[in-house]
């Protein structure tokens, strides 16, 4: 890999006054013993404009000294011829993304990474063949990058926006073109025409059809990759040589036309997260002073107040200060109601505003919305390798070179000794190379798994990559953090009970003395009393008393709002009520009792609320075949039974530390089971990196939940939950269905070329065909509701 080069000072030790060198660091890779050193001082010192060389074998790096950046920019390449990679220190890349059109299989991609590797100004490439996407550091020009990438018959353009299309209909035009000759060439063979000017149709349909695959083999061969352009630029040419002109063009117009089918049904893949960028407005309106302005979304700055009215896509994320609305999430966490938002509630880019008009205070440019890290994580995950796709891409890495071997000592081993003629082994050979390609196969893994990557994107559901994709439909058992995931997470009052004087009387008191508390349970009584118009009394001397509760002075008598364990320190008799809280501690609710240092007024009973959405979303978790619902809690044993009863969970362990979740699924793992645990993504995370799979809730209100685990639900719920295993699921099925038929076609094309049923043609169609129909079977995953 050739590096670049940057002056890191001016030589300001020379005693010579007309020495003006700049001296330049390298890391040199490749020096085995210090005789390496001395070769590279004495070569690079007889070199034009090098004026002093030092290399350190210990080490590994060199000092140069240049008259100027010309004579330093052929350093590298002079150590290559020599044998040596020489790497620029403290240098500052330039790292761009590029979009690709044309590419149809990995090789294609392989191609690009080859050709681009050997120019001098490119550093590291690497080009994803699923995301259509080349991500190249380099100290060049953009237009050197395209015209690079067009040299391997590509389309290439900076990452901005959409790309260009002209080169795809460029291609559409001229495959048509070419079909018409081949179509004028056949008809003509019926007829009397002269053979010459049917060989002639013939060969216009292969110089048109065949220019870009010819372009791009090319390249390829001079990269020493073996790709589908290759194989059927070798056998179109071979095929004229032994005179089969129809054979030949059939092979180019049907290997473009199959291309051409792939390419659109590719990009539908590709477009299913590039159109989540559509979501988001381009233009806002923005408060100026006293005026109301619209300004493009890359300019407004944090804390700038926009105007969201009825109807329209929320440009940036942000805090609502006036004004309150329904707003439509589902772009973001796939949440199929409205969800109501008034002042203080964040909203995110790209959710809908569905009624009333709405002030927001901006809180993330336009690069940090959330959607923005939606789309920069998806396609991460796109361009992530699934195992089942690693394995595809070794084994076809030997596959190709093996077969284009075999097709070679076809040609020319039965001839030799005597077996046929040199035509027909010739000609059954070029079918092989046809047929070596695995093209089906490598694609059959990478575009199911960004088409489900995608559709679960649009659903609020966020996978980082193919491994999470196959582990998730592998799952047997799922364990649920119950704080927060199956439940609320908030408290609220469940029952109240009174024992002396007026309901609303000691309820008034209680909210007097909770109001002064930060404690949730304290809260969840004040929230209580405020909905049921219950006003607070005049109070003095607030005090907490730790883990027992509060006290204050109310019309001058001291009143208490504690636990059961404060009142029998004080004293108070507690008979009357003893049964009913200890049932109700044992089903786990945590009691607050009302009264005075001599008698009791009333008792709350707080508990934490399920989820309206987990029940049903367990049921359609057992439904899709999941075998064990675990839940996991530091609560006691009455709570934990209680919750487990009430959601359909069916097993659970209580009475946890934190530590004691990473023990608990340890011990689901080690019955067999292959574990997912499903938490906040924050105070869960042990057990979420000791799990199979750690699945996090609440995306779109956390950074940290997004970035933690291997799959993020948007939403703060399980609703999607049962969608994302029947994805995965689906997804794995697919992906061997793919496979499968992918190996079978291949056999099945290998087999009948001896006996000399399979033409070239026919080679060439159940080639493309299979890719095709591999991609097609694998956008079934987006639609997948």
């Amino acid at each position: 890999m050739t590096q670049f080069k940057e002056p890191i000072n001016k030589s300001c030790c020379s005693t010579k006054e007309e020495d003006h060198s700049s001296t330049y660091e390298y890391k040199v890779e490749g020096m085995d013993c210090p005789s390496c050193a001395a070769t590279i001082e004495k070569s690079l010192t007889k070199q034009k404009g090098i004026t002093n060389v030092q290399v350190h074998y210990g080490t590994g790096k060199m000092t140069v000294g240049a008259e100027d950046d010309s004579a330093a920019d052929q350093i590298p390449l002079h150590l290559r011829k020599l044998g040596f990679e020489a790497k620029t220190l403290n240098e500052k890349k330039n790292t761009e993304t590029y979009l690709v059109e044309g590419m149809d299989c990995g090789s294609c991609a392989a191609t690009i990474e080859k050709h681009l590797s050997t120019h001098p100004d490119v550093g590291e490439v690497s080009v994803n063949f699923s995301t259509g996407k080349l991500h190249v550091t380099h100290n060049t020009s953009e237009e050197v990058i395209v015209k690079e990438v067009e040299k391997s018959g590509f389309h290439a353009s900076l990452q901005r926006g959409r790309s260009s299309s002209q080169g795809a209909s460029r291609k559409n035009f001229t495959t048509t073109v070419a079909g018409i000759f081949l179509a004028a060439g056949f008809i003509s063979s019926f007829m009397s025409v002269p053979p010459s000017l049917i060989t002639i149709l013939y060969a216009i349909t292969i110089a048109l059809g065949g220019y870009k695959p010819a372009k791009s083999a090319f390249y390829a061969v001079k990269s020493r990759s073996l790709d589908m352009n290759v194989l059927m630029v070798s056998a179109a040419i071979g095929a004229a040589l032994i005179g089969e002109w129809f054979e030949g063009a059939m092979v180019v117009w049907l290997f473009a036309l199959g291309n051409t089918l792939q390419n659109r049904s590719i990009e539908r893949t590709r477009n299913s997260i590039r159109n989540l960028i559509n979501l988001t407005p381009k233009e806002a309106t923005v408060k100026v002073g006293d005026n109301w302005v619209r300004k493009p979304v890359e300019e407004i700055a944090l804390n700038e107040t926009i105007l969201i009215k009825p109807g329209d896509k929320i440009p940036l994320d942000g805090k609502i200060m006036t004004g309150s609305s329904s707003i439509n999430q589902a772009p973001i966490t796939g949440e199929s109601m409205p969800v109501d938002k008034e002042k203080g509630d964040t909203v995110y880019a790209g959710t809908v505003n569905e009624h009333g008009a709405l002030e927001v205070n901006v809180t993330k440019l336009v690069e940090d919305t959330t959607i923005a890290k939606i789309i920069h994580l998806v396609e991460e995950a796109q361009e992530k390798k699934a195992p089942t796709q690693a394995f595809v891409d070794r084994f076809a890495s030997v596959y190709t070179p093996i077969v284009f071997s075999l097709a070679l000592l076809v040609m020319i081993l039965p001839p030799v000794v005597g077996m046929g003629t040199w035509g027909e082994w010739l000609y059954k050979g070029l079918a092989l190379l046809v047929v070596a390609c695995p093209c089906a196969l490598v694609i059959s893994t990478p575009v199911a798994i960004v088409s489900a990557i995608g559709n679960a994107a649009k659903n609020g559901v966020l996978i980082k990559g193919g491994t999470f994709l196959e582990k998730a439909g592998s799952i047997s058992a799922m364990a649920f953090d119950k704080t927060g995931t199956l439940t609320e997470g908030k408290p609220k009052v469940s029952q109240v009970f009174t024992s002396n004087g007026e309901k609303e009387e000691w309820l008034s008191i209680a909210r007097t003395i909770e109001e002064h508390s930060t404690h949730p349970i304290a809260q969840a009584i004040t929230m209580y009393t405020e909905q049921r118009n219950i006003s607070q009394k005049e109070g003095a001397s607030f005090e907490a008393i730790a883990g027992k509760g509060a006290k204050a002075v109310i019309d001058g008598v001291e009143y208490f709002a504690g636990n059961p364990k404060l009142y029998r320190e004080m004293g108070v008799s507690l008979n009357d009520v003893e049964d009913q809280i200890e049932t109700l501690q044992q089903v786990g609710h945590t009691l607050v009792i009302v009264g005075t240092r001599s008698h009791i007024l009333g008792m709350v009973a707080v508990a934490d609320t399920i989820r309206e959405i987990t029940v049903q979303s367990i049921q359609k978790l057992k439904r899709v075949g999941m075998n064990e619902i675990v839940m996991l809690t530091g609560d006691n044993d009455g709570t934990a039974r209680k919750i487990a009863d009430q959601t359909g969970v069916d097993r659970y362990f209580a009475e946890l530390l934190p530590e004691d979740k990473v023990k608990a699924v340890e011990k689901l793992q080690q019955e067999g089971k292959r574990v997912a645990m499903i938490g906040d993504g924050i105070n869960d995370a042990p057990a979420l990196a000791t799990a199979d799979l750690g699945i996090a809730m609440g995306g779109a209100g956390t950074d940290t939940a997004m970035e933690t685990a291997d799959i993020v639900l948007m939403a703060d719920n399980l609703e999607k939950l049962p969608h994302t295993v029947r994805l995965s699921r689906r997804a794995l099925t697919i992906i061997k269905q793919n496979i499968w038929f992918s190996i079978i076609t291949k056999l099945a094309a290998l087999i009948l070329i001896f006996p000399g049923v399979l033409t070239l043609w026919m080679a060439v169609l159940s080639d493309t065909g299979a890719a095709l129909l591999v991609i097609l079977n694998s956008l079934r995953l987006i639609k997948q509701k």
